[in-house]
């Protein structure tokens, strides 16, 4: 028995809460990060199956392509 009193992390106190703590917060911002990931890719997927005829067009006024489709 006395070689588990020498163990370098004493067992229960100030660490152990500490190490719940941090690991409860991280897995907080894990959850978090992941349901922000899923959100932007339902957001996006719904979009894309949103689009009409026009959006095809949308484009189609722009000045910087000038140069496509002229026949020079």
């Amino acid at each position: 028995m006395t070689a588990a009193k020498n163990l370098p992390f004493p067992e229960g106190g100030e660490e152990s809460t500490l190490a719940k703590t941090l690991g409860w917060v991280s897995a907080g911002l894990g959850a978090v990060a992941l349901g922000l990931f899923i959100g932007r890719e339902l957001r996006q997927r719904y979009k894309f199956n949103r689009r009409t005829p026009y959006d095809f067009y949308s484009h189609s006024g722009d000045e910087k392509d000038v140069d496509f489709g002229i026949g020079v």
